[in-house]
């Protein structure tokens, strides 16, 4: 299918994950938001790293380009993706987005998560998270909200991450004028 070349595009990016005592206790995985690792007692459980934020902005990105999500390019039925970090699949998205003449003018994300909060690691989050994708952190905005203790995100069984990416034709943002 053709994509129509427009001077702007956008997406959308969701993910959860559940969230257990980590191994051996149980099947969670050291928690990683955006590609830190935060000290928790409970951690994601998935076939990759886990990582919510990097999985949300991944299939924001795709999203907005039209091409396959995230579980179409890295199947959960493949070993290969097995405990993968999920800056791999970011920098896919990110390579795809450069092949197809698009830039990140900038991305909004919210983090659901009842505990840990957010805001300790907020600044290193969005510094790593703007590294990733080449882009100063002020193009970077991350909220932390808990689920005011509603459903299992309420009870701090679950992480949760929105993503809006703005995609912008190469050349179009100031910076390049």
């Amino acid at each position: 299918m053709a994509r129509a070349t427009l001077p702007w595009r956008i997406g959308h990016g969701f993910d959860l994950h559940r969230l257990e005592p980590l191994a051996p206790a149980g099947d969670g995985r050291p928690l990683i938001i955006g590609g830190i690792r935060i000290e928790h007692d409970l951690g994601p459980v998935g076939h990759s790293d886990g990582d919510a934020l990097l999985h949300a902005v991944t299939d924001a990105i795709l999203g907005a380009l039209g091409e396959p999500d995230i579980g179409e390019l890295f199947p959960d039925t493949s070993p290969k993706w097995k405990g993968a970090d999920s800056g791999i699949f970011l920098q896919e998205a990110v390579s795809r987005m450069d092949s197809a003449g698009y830039e990140l003018g900038n991305l909004d994300a919210t983090i659901i998560l009842q505990k840990p909060k957010i805001a300790p690691h907020k600044d290193a989050i969005r510094t790593h998270l703007a590294q990733q994708l080449g882009i100063e952190a002020a193009r970077v905005n991350l909220k932390g909200k808990t689920h005011e203790k509603l459903d299992a995100l309420g009870a701090g069984r679950g992480i949760a991450v929105h993503a809006l990416a703005l995609l912008v034709k190469k050349g179009i943002l100031e910076h390049d004028r």
